[in-house]
């Protein structure tokens, strides 16, 4: 974490309060007594001291939230935690009021962000089709071109790259497990996203998540599997351009988690295109999905990816299932789905060879 510069105190407060100051003294706070019982805290809060124009003498906290455990490895969490408190300490009658939300700059400054309702991001433009109308053009026709396999391929190799070097940080490895569990936008959040449907009801779902949960403690000593990933990785997120090249959209919730969320990702919407197409895996996509499978564990060596997928599955299979999401899906598909789910769930090891039992089709 960038450290904050005391000479650059004075500027903040200046422009927070709309008129200069002058810093007095800085002292550390909350340095628990060494007969202390809290042994653990977020962060150490800084009291300033400092008079006005006016001659006024004043003081203020800042604060601060080191990186760890507890949802605050990311600079990302660490900044929620900061803009909703700037809003919410407001709010509650008797609370201490709290001034602004600043951001650290690399030069120990700091930038004043309390006025700020919403953020946007700015990214580059990149041209190129969603390899979704690849797929979609195979679920209409189903011959391939010369570029189906070839194009695959690449995004299985790329997939082997980026998942190579291991990243040592059990911790986020079980963050991501318990995310993959009940974040918002996966199992549980998609779970309660469900409208009433005689196939995926509510004893149905409620089976799942329980079945989910078993799985994130079967996970829970997978630490060693914490690899770079990129954490969306479905067609639409996928431009072509010419041949083999492509460049990729809106990578999602870390930076790092198991290998077998990149991978599941895309092999599953192999399966789902067929399934819309046949109502089972066959043909090309049949193809694509084993040969992805088998040219990834050959290049990898990761053989235990196949006792960790059933989670990762389940979690986009909810999504491909999700009458929210894709409203027109014929309901056999998704009964093929949650047969898919089920199955794959109350499997000790997933095995490629075996989606259309799986399916029941």
């Amino acid at each position: 974490m960038t450290p904050v510069d005391p000479r650059k105190i004075e500027q903040y407060l200046a422009s927070v309060l709309g008129e200069a100051v002058h810093v007095t003294r800085t002292t550390a706070l909350g340095k628990a007594p060494e007969a202390s019982v809290k042994g653990f805290g977020y962060g150490t809060p800084l009291r300033i001291d400092f008079v006005t124009a006016k001659s006024v003498q004043r003081s203020a906290v800042l604060h601060t939230i080191s990186p760890g455990p507890f949802g605050h490895e990311h600079m990302a969490d660490r900044a929620r935690i900061q803009l909703w408190s700037n809003s919410a300490f407001n709010h509650l009658p008797g609370h201490v009021r709290s001034w602004d939300a600043g951001g650290l700059l690399p030069d120990g400054g700091i930038v004043p962000l309390g006025g700020v309702q919403e953020f946007c991001l700015l990214t580059e433009y990149a041209d190129g089709r969603p390899y979704a109308c690849d797929l979609e053009r195979l679920r209409g026709s189903g011959v391939p071109d010369d570029l189906d396999l070839s194009r695959a391929d690449a995004l299985c190799d790329y997939l082997v790259g980026i998942h190579r070097s291991p990243v040592e940080d059990a911790n986020l490895y079980l963050r991501r497990n318990r995310e993959l569990v009940g974040d918002s936008e996966c199992i549980m959040g998609l779970i309660d996203s469900y409208p009433e449907h005689p196939l995926f009801n509510r004893r149905t779902l409620e089976e799942i998540e329980h079945r989910a949960i078993s799985w994130r403690w079967r996970l829970r000593d997978c630490g060693h599997r914490l690899r770079q990933v990129h954490g969306d990785f479905h067609p639409w997120n996928i431009l072509f351009g010419s041949g083999t090249d492509f460049r990729l959209l809106d990578r999602s919730r870390g930076e790092y988690g198991d290998p077998a969320d990149d991978v599941t990702c895309l092999t599953a919407n192999y399966l789902f295109f067929s399934l819309q197409r046949s109502g089972q895996l066959e043909g090309i996509f049949a193809e694509l999905f084993r040969r992805f499978w088998a040219r990834y564990l050959e290049n990898t060596g990761d053989r235990e990816m196949l006792s960790v997928t059933p989670p990762y599955f389940t979690f986009r299979a909810l999504v491909m299932a999700n009458p929210i999401w894709y409203p027109d899906l014929a309901e056999s598909v998704r009964e093929r789905l949650l047969n898919f789910i089920l199955n794959v769930l109350d499997s000790d090891e997933f095995d490629p060879s075996l989606v259309n039992t799986y399916c029941g089709a």
